[in-house]
């Protein structure tokens, strides 16, 4: 019983972990905001929020370098730790900035969403991506 308690009858890794935390946080983000910034770049650029700090579009880049380039290196694990710091300044900036950090209450329907993609990038800048990785092959190769 204590061994079911314990899940035994799964294997268990860190390695396998963190590629299931990169593949779902990082596939997520990509389909849902990396898609629309990358192929609808020039229609975001119109009503981009954030013009009163930078410009629309030097912040519109960012975010399509986090949410379109950044999440697909996570996803593969290249660059790992890196994509995840770009990722992580862009979403809290966007959460502060935007969204005010609003977690409860109106406005608030993406902080949950927010603080779940913050809690994963956190752990891949962290930890690395994991064996299961270009970054992991890539070390082998060199030594």
């Amino acid at each position: 019983m204590s061994g079911f308690l314990r899940m035994r009858f799964l294997p268990q890794s860190t390695d396998a972990g963190l590629l299931a935390l990169r593949l779902i946080a990082c596939l997520s983000l990509f389909l849902k905001h990396g898609t629309e910034k990358l192929f609808g770049f020039s229609a975001m650029n119109a009503h981009f929020p954030g013009a009163a700090i930078l410009g629309v579009s030097p912040l519109l880049l960012l975010a399509t370098l986090s949410d379109g380039i950044c999440s697909l290196l996570m996803l593969v694990g290249l660059a790992t730790r890196w994509a995840a710091l770009v990722a992580l300044v862009n979403i809290f900036g966007a959460w502060a900035v935007i969204h005010h950090f609003a977690f409860f209450g109106r406005g608030a329907d993406h902080g949950e969403l927010i603080v779940l993609y913050l809690a994963a990038f956190v752990a891949l800048l962290l930890a690395g991506p994991g064996r299961f990785s270009l970054d992991a092959r890539m070390a082998r190769s060199h030594t």
